[in-house]
């Protein structure tokens, strides 16, 4: 068997949706078709979910990656063993399922720095969880850069053929535009064209969004494109980057994802995540570059209101999947 494209997905807060979308999601044939998926998590809260969703599947218990069946029918998952079924209160915050849900994480980066999984695709974890278990990370990305001591990954959208990396995220407005200096600018296009690298688009078309009104009119609506975003992006031209822009926020994301343009630079969080959401809320999938392996993830959180009621869609969690294993075999390791 080649086990090349080994994707591991992590089960995320055992008393959110991340069981039930797992169990559904690899219910799907195809998925055993583009790789060998590997569930890192608990098999008794994994049984549950086979139980609550219906789906005609049964676990396989393995110690290490190398050992799975991978096989249509069957879950090949390393159990770490580490919840109480009896205690798991659905929908509810509990340290065992965010100090659980950290340990998941943590064994697929060291699997994936080990180079026994290709890639990793995370389920959903639980802030509040994290910090009533003392986890010292509050989220995933925090994770990921602490255990691999990696800097400030980059993160990356994809909903379709339509690819977003944001420049600034969790700032107030007034803070973001207070970051788009030249400097950075210049930084993120590089970094941005490193990213694509490794996805396997060997010459990348990358366009910046304007910040105000048909990119300030030539300062009539603001002289931020002027005096900061166009003097980075002439920097980065003038370095052989192959960049556009700025170009109107109303009109980039849609030309990007008629295929203008091979990812949009979003200068603030709202920017991006709008235009990733209404093109297909469900199927945008965020990845995370700038790590010594692939890491893919839903854009959606535990779900607690309805978790464990099997009416939560795997969507997102299928493209989550499918995006690890298409990537999986091009991605270029640092």
């Amino acid at each position: 068997m080649n086990l090349d494209n080994i994707v591991a997905i992590t089960m995320g807060d055992a008393a959110g949706i991340g069981p039930e979308i797992t169990v559904k999601s690899l219910a799907n044939k195809t998925f055993y078709e583009m790789c060998q998926p590997v569930v890192i998590g608990s098999a008794s809260v994994l049984n549950k979910a086979i139980e609550v969703t219906n789906t005609a599947l049964k676990l396989n218990k393995i110690i290490s990656p190398q050992e799975g069946k991978y096989s249509f029918g069957t879950i090949d998952v390393i159990d770490l063993d580490n919840i109480d079924i009896k205690k798991l209160q659905p929908g509810m915050v509990q340290a065992q399922c965010g100090r659980a849900s950290y340990e998941y994480v943590k064994q697929a980066i060291e699997l994936a720095l080990d180079r026994k999984v290709k890639s990793i695709a995370t389920t959903p974890i639980n802030k509040e969880s994290l910090k009533a278990a003392g986890v010292e990370y509050i989220g995933h990305t925090e994770m990921l850069e602490g255990l691999t001591r990696s800097n400030d990954p980059l993160t990356m959208f994809q909903v379709k053929s339509l690819r977003i990396f944001f420049l600034t995220r969790h700032l107030s407005l007034k803070d973001a535009i207070n970051q788009m200096t030249k400097e950075r600018i210049y930084d993120y296009i590089i970094r941005c064209t490193e990213a694509l690298h490794r996805l396997g688009i060997a010459v990348p078309k990358i366009a910046v969004a304007g910040l105000n009104p048909h990119s300030g009119e030539g300062g009539l609506f603001g002289n931020e494109e002027i005096d900061e975003i166009s003097p980075g992006i002439q920097l980065a031209k003038s370095n052989g980057y192959n960049v556009y822009g700025p170009v109107p926020a109303d009109s980039v994301f849609y030309q990007a994802l008629q295929g203008k343009y091979d990812a949009v630079l979003s200068l603030y969080h709202d920017q991006g995540h709008i235009a990733a959401k209404m093109t297909d809320f469900h199927k945008t999938v965020s990845i995370t570059n700038g790590l010594p392996f692939l890491r893919t993830s839903v854009d959606h959180g535990t779900a607690f209101d309805i978790a464990w009621k099997n009416i939560a869609s795997s969507v997102s969690m299928e493209e989550c999947i499918k995006l690890a294993a298409e990537y999986g075999n091009k991605f270029q390791v640092e």
